[in-house]
Parts: structure tokens; sequence; C-alpha cells
């Protein structure tokens, strides 16, 4: 599939750029916002991903000009500001998702793949857990906990994820390492436990459950 990045950071780009073609994309880079809105209104991209700090031009103007132009490409946000705020102004501008700077590559792709099954036409339905107290929208990579929406990190979403797409099954640390944080990660597996303790702390202690010696899992 055909995308395109708009990103100035070339230490950004550069990785991700990479990834992304191994992946099995084929992937146009634009450095500034001006030249990724002219790529974007010219080419023909289902997936556009887009930094909101842009020179010239930033991803929220370019999203406003794209949706005004009639492109309907799915549009994914990065950008440094995590903010519920600006996540709903993204989404509301023609937006499709949002991850926050630093992500973890597998966290990238799993954002694009939800995306290009929205464009398929086969987005898979909302997913829920803990006898439907909490849901999960896999394309907008929102939470909802008893009714409301809980601001999240991206980090804490694809754990969260993780978790639910798989509901009853044990996850060590290892694993929930590598299928958030990424193989190539060199820090810490107790990272994991931190960051279920964020996860517990703005949704429910029953959110995750845990067991000495299994590990963590997410009730159907």
């Amino acid at each position: 599939m055909r995308l395109l990045l708009v990103e100035d950071d070339p230490r950004i780009a550069g990785p991700t750029v990479d990834a992304l073609r191994e992946a099995g994309y084929a992937v146009t880079w634009a450095q500034t916002g001006p030249e990724g809105l002219e790529a974007a209104l010219l080419g023909d991209f289902p997936l556009i991903v887009l930094d909101v700090m842009l020179p010239g031009m930033d991803g929220f103007e370019i999203a406003r000009e794209l949706r005004a132009g009639g492109v309907e490409a799915a549009v994914l946000f990065l950008t440094a500001r995590g903010d519920l705020a600006d996540r709903v102004q993204g989404l509301d501008l023609g937006g499709d998702a949002y991850l926050v700077k630093p992500f973890a590559v597998p966290e990238l792709l799993a954002t694009l793949r939800a995306l290009s099954r929205r464009e398929r036409g086969q987005t898979a339905p909302q997913v829920t857990f803990t006898d439907g107290r909490g849901t999960l929208d896999t394309v907008a990579r929102t939470v909802t906990w008893d009714g409301t929406e809980v601001a999240v990190t991206g980090r804490e979403y694809s754990l969260l994820e993780a978790l639910a797409l798989s509901p009853e099954r044990w996850f060590t640390r290892e694993d929930l390492l590598d299928r958030v944080w990424g193989p190539e990660f060199g820090g810490e597996a107790r990272i994991v436990d931190v960051y279920v303790r964020y996860v517990r702390r703005k949704l429910a202690p029953e959110a995750i459950s845990s067991e000495r010696g299994r590990g963590y899992r997410v009730e159907r």
C-alpha cells in the first residue's frame, strides 16, 4: 500500500521510513507542511502519516485542507502533544487516529493495519473487555471505561489492546514487551508492571488481572 509520511525531523523519519518499507509499504517522505500538502493533493495515497508540528504549515491545517479538497485518505497524526484536547481537535479536523511520540514501531504498524482494514471496509468492531466495562476503538485508539472516555497514552493504549484482543489469555512481561515495546527494546522488563499500574489507576484495579508466575490478562 502507498503511504505518505510528512515529518520534518530526519531522526524520526529515517528509521520510520525504513520500518514502513520493511513492512511492505511504498513510502513517500515529505519534510515540510506545504510539501506534504502538495504531495497529498496530487498523489493517490490511501494512508497519510502526518506530524502535527511542521515548518510552513502545521498538520492540523494540512488535514483541514485535505478534507476540504475531497481527499479521503486515512490520516494518522504523529505528535508529542498527547493532551485529550489536542487529540479531539485532530480527529474533529478529519484525522482517523493519533499516535503520541515517542512511539514503538509495533505500535505504529498496528495502527496502520487497523486503518487499512477500515479503508477496505473490514474494520473490526469495537473491542470490549471486563464484562463490557471497557471498550477500545481500534481505529481511533481510544479507551472508554464505564461509558466515559479515558485519556491514555499511546503506550498505555497498546498495552490494553494487546491484552484485550486475546481476553482470558495470560501474557508474561516478555510477551508484552515484544508486542508493545518491540523486540529491539533494551530496557528493564519491569517497565510492563509500571504501565499496568498506570492503566489500573486510570480505569480500575480490576481492569487488568495479574497472577504470580503467569503474568497479566483481561477478562472477557
